[in-house]
């Protein structure tokens, strides 16, 4: 856990919350610094959690024992007649609309007669101190009928079942059907079946959910808040407040990390009606604790997988149906299983396929969107069963991949051609041709399994090496129009030309403000950027996901800086005679194209003058895929990345060290190399965290058993290896500078590799992850 950083009350909330970022910097290409790098390694930037202002109130929430129960009474007597008490909220209180939700509205801002899930928002308390509200929020007496909990995703789904909303627990059936199945099954010599298991993972972001609620005089309210996606927080939140959205304002606060768990709202509506009801700023911050319950999960899923193969190893079909349980409410779950549907085949050529893809309501935690969106879920499935293929066909695992590796032109099981880079064939052999590690040649702990707890001293170790590569889309898919709108103005201060860039773009650690400055750099030739706070005072970025922000926000900077570049040189030809086309902008001047040589300093150019141009980006269309046989072009473009893991296993013991996860990606054009490296080593540290320990567990009654990151493991530096990265640029054709998408392709392959690679080490099936010492020494002993 971080060290809590220090509040600043004697700072005013506007100089915490509106700090522009600045950079003299570099431009596209470069690995530029990070406005907020210094800042936040020396513990001076300022989170949501840190927002102070005076007379602020503090708030807490009143949240469900119980999974599954009915609400019979609330008493709030005790809790309003403790001193220091302000308000006592229930759902009685919700001023306009009782349920919002990020595709459906059906979750309840405060629970009304029933909840769903343990650790649902059933009242909410606001006090002149944190422990004040605390100590009443255990003073409300809420009058539960418990009764029995769904918590079996399969179960869910038998038509006997309990129904947790009013018609079905059914939340969406994707099916896929394509090509001919009788004719594959004909074809196919070897089929291989199996069954995998994905358990629930947390985002486990540091910053836990924060955000500061203020009144405004007009009778509307102005939230500071971590997000993803300030406009569609907005959209949710303007309507539960019973106010129109001119009157609801956000901007976004410093976000300590998301991975999809900040796409749907947390403290948005509580601290905003607090703040209505009492005319003062309100404060809300969850503890851990309560942030585990505060957010969604990785949807936990049960999949069955069929491959058939001829045997010189082409595949000729796959067979797949996938269940996710999306817990108690829908936020996400229709487009995440979508979004695992769509690549149940993986990155491979697959001429017939049959896809049935199922998520489900249970009385589970809410979940929802993570880093990989559904597709994390598939690839691990997919890059198992191609392993246990090649055993089958008795073909090393990588020849196969090889021999069915998609290229520009495959067809996917929804219909649609690769029309972009599809370099999964290079990705693949770069990683075969990169020399294996050493084994450990010394007694140190940390290099032995099980680390410096020294459980083992080297008996009983095996090595083991496993691949895997995965495919996700990049963007909005299924018709969505995406967008992404920036606002550019240049400007002369002090003699120097300054550019400042407002987009309403999530800034959630990936390094969307450095980008933008670079671009600005690279399109307008000044060292001076500033980059103001996202807030809904512009137009829509879209969100911190699909690993679409540097993609969608880039379109529009890029767009926009264009704009005004392109009045500059109007400006210069005009002034000098040359012909705009000769011009270019360099060095906070414009130059001669041939020579380099000065034309005239920006500063002369545009003078007193303030240049402001907006460009509203859009991507290519795309369109949803039919309900019937799930066929359509439903994509814009594809990431791929691809894993080599190289493990060592103490099989008596059933401890695993990672020695090395090499990687290798396709990012398009790398906008920012350093921060790109970044990002898949993040991404690739969560999976292995989701293969070796991350698991949200819960019980049979829907208690969740380890809410704290002293129960819920994630990597530290001492289990996360050496990752040596292959960095590929193959530029996609429709994008800015031909980038494409990268926080989320880590995420598909390191799972699988790190699995593979325990099977090629121990000969076991492990069809679960994470994997326990128990599962791999209790196997490993009735072999």
């Amino acid at each position: 856990m971080s060290t809590p950083l220090p509040r600043h009350p004697e700072v005013p909330m506007t100089t915490l919350v509106h700090s522009a970022q600045t950079r003299e910097g570099k431009g596209v290409g470069s690995s530029a610094l990070r406005p907020d790098g210094t800042l936040k390694v020396t513990g001076e930037f300022a989170y949501s959690s840190d927002l102070w202002i005076d007379g602020m109130v503090w708030a807490t929430t009143v949240r469900s024992p119980h999974a599954a129960a009915r609400i019979r009474s609330i008493d709030t007597s005790k809790a309003v007649a403790l001193d220091g008490v302000r308000a006592v909220l229930t759902h009685e209180d919700v001023p306009g609309a009782k349920t919002y939700g990020m595709k459906v509205a059906d979750q309840p801002v405060l629970a009304m007669d029933e909840v769903r899930y343990q650790g649902e928002a059933v009242a909410l308390v606001a006090a002149d101190h944190p422990e004040t509200a605390r100590r009443a929020a255990e003073l409300v007496v809420v009058e539960y009928e418990p009764i029995e909990p769904v918590t079996d995703s399969e179960l869910a789904l038998d038509p006997r079942t309990r129904v947790i909303h009013e018609d079905s627990n059914l939340v969406r059936h994707v099916k896929i059907r394509h090509g001919d199945m009788a004719q594959g099954r004909a074809r196919a010599e070897v089929v291989v079946t199996g069954d995998y298991e994905v358990g629930m993972q947390d985002p486990a972001f540091l910053g836990p959910e924060s955000g500061l609620a203020v009144p405004d005089s007009d009778g509307g309210v102005e939230l500071y808040v971590s997000s993803q996606w300030l406009h569609k927080d907005l959209e949710q939140i303007a309507p539960c407040l019973g106010l129109p959205v001119d009157k609801v304002r956000l901007t976004m606060a410093g976000v300590g990390g998301a991975f999809g768990g900040r796409e749907d709202l947390s403290v948005h509506v509580h601290a905003c009606m607090l703040a209505l009801r009492l005319g003062k700023p309100v404060k809300m911050m969850y503890n851990r604790h309560e942030s585990f319950f505060g957010h969604v999960h990785r949807h936990p899923a049960k999949m069955h997988y069929e491959h058939g193969a001829t045997r010189d190893g082409k595949l000729v079909y796959v067979k797949a149906r996938l269940v996710f349980d999306g817990g108690a409410y829908t936020s996400t779950s229709p487009v995440v299983i979508a979004n695992a549907s769509y690549f149940v085949a993986g990155a491979y050529e697959v001429a017939h396929a049959e896809i049935d893809g199922l998520a489900v309501f249970s009385n589970n935690p809410p979940c929802g969107a993570m880093r990989g969106f559904g597709a994390v879920q598939s690839a691990y499935a997919c890059e198992s069963n191609m392993d246990k293929l090649a055993r089958a066909l008795d073909m090393d695992p990588m020849e196969l991949r090889l021999k069915n590796a998609m290229t520009v032109g495959t067809i996917l099981p929804t219909g649609q051609p690769v029309d972009g880079p599809a370099p999964v064939r290079e990705l693949l052999e770069a990683l075969r041709t990169r020399p294996l590690p050493a084994a450990a040649t010394t007694t140190d702990p940390r290099t032995l399994p099980g680390g410096v707890g020294n459980t083992t001293r080297g008996e009983g170790i095996r090595r083991g090496v496993g691949y895997a590569i995965g495919v996700k889309a990049i963007g909005y898919s299924g018709g969505v129009d995406d967008i992404s709108t920036a606002r550019v103005t240049l400007s002369i201060t002090g003699g120097e030309p300054v550019v400042s860039i407002h987009t309403a773009a999530a800034e959630c650690g990936q390094g969307i403000t450095t980008v933008q400055s670079q671009i600005a750099t690279t399109e307008l030739g000044v060292s001076r950027v500033v980059v103001l706070p996202a807030d809904t005072q512009i137009g829509d970025a879209g969100s911190a996901s699909a690993s679409r922000m540097t993609w969608m926000s880039s379109g529009a900077v890029q767009g926009a800086c264009r704009l005004v570049a392109q009045e500059i040189l109007r400006r210069a030809e005009k002034a000098t005679g040359r012909i705009a086309s000769g011009l270019a902008l360099r060095d906070n001047a414009v130059v001669d194209v041939g020579t380099g040589a000065v034309v005239a300093p920006l500063a002369e150019v545009v003078g007193a003058d303030t240049l402001e141009r907006v460009h509203e980006y859009h991507h290519r269309p795309t369109e949803g895929i039919d309900p019937e046989r799930g066929q359509g072009n439903a994509h814009i473009a594809f990431a791929f990345c691809a894993h080599r893991a190289v493990v060592d296993v103490d099989v008596e013991l059933g401890l695993v060290r990672v020695v090395e996860l090499a990687v290798a990606q396709d990012v398009g054009k790398a906008m920012n190399p350093m921060a790109v490296e970044g990002q898949i080593e993040g991404g690739s540290a969560q999976g292995l965290g989701l293969a070796l320990m991350e698991e949200v567990v819960v019980d049979e009654r829907g208690q969740v058993r380890n809410p704290s990151f002293t129960d819920y493991l994630i990597p530290t530096i001492l289990d996360v290896p050496p990752m040596p990265i292959s960095l590929f640029e193959f530029p996609h054709p429709d994008s800015p500078y031909g980038l494409n998408g990268v926080g989320e392709p880590p995420t598909l392959s390191s799972t699988p590799a790190i699995m593979n690679a325990l099977r090629d080490a121990t000969g076991l099936a492990l069809a679960r992850v994470p994997v326990r010492p128990g599962d791999i020494a209790l196997e490993t002993a009735s072999v």
